[in-house]
């Protein structure tokens, strides 16, 4: 009896059906919108008084740029909302993804300003590789609970593995 073999196509296939196989890393379309789905997460450039997270930039009374991230725009908070320098605005903006409660039929809906900014990137870089590690094993786990082996010659598979993605990341980052 032959045995059923992990193996990199394998485990790509059925990342890809996931969303988060070599496909969705090669086209920063698909990982973005691969991201949005999973967390039932939409953008928006129009101002709307019901969003459920906003990031704009504003001006101070001195002519600076500063940009805030808030829940509630009528209460924002100096200490807690307001941004000197955008870099920062990606880990932010990434952590009210990863929390965020939107569905299907509800999604929760992020006001942008603009919505071509390297920090929504940013975000969607650490969400990728964050999920894409998180479906691997479980598929992994998938396979293996349904009678697959690894080759012995191979300790693991490991399709999305650390070239692939440090490749995806500095195309999209470009």
């Amino acid at each position: 009896m032959s045995k059923k073999l992990i193996t990199d196509e394998l485990i790509n296939e059925r990342l890809e059906a996931k969303g988060f196989g070599e496909k969705q890393i090669n086209d920063e379309d698909l990982a973005k919108e691969a991201v949005l789905k999973h967390f039932n997460v939409e953008f928006t450039d129009q101002w709307t008084n019901n969003a459920d997270f906003y990031v704009y930039e504003e001006s101070t009374a001195d002519g600076y740029s500063v940009f805030i991230a808030t829940y509630d725009q009528n209460s924002v908070n100096v200490n807690e909302n307001v941004y000197y320098y955008d870099s920062d605005l990606g880990d932010t903006l990434e952590e009210h993804i990863r929390y965020s409660n939107g569905d299907e039929e509800n999604p929760e809906i992020i006001y942008v300003d603009d919505l071509y900014q390297q920090f929504i990137d940013d975000a969607i870089v650490q969400l990728f590789e964050y999920l894409a590690e998180r479906f691997e094993e479980e598929v992994i786990d998938e396979l293996q609970d349904e009678g697959y082996v690894y080759d012995e010659t191979k300790t693991e598979a490991g399709i999305i593995n650390e070239e692939k993605m440090e490749k995806w990341k500095q195309n999209i980052l470009k």
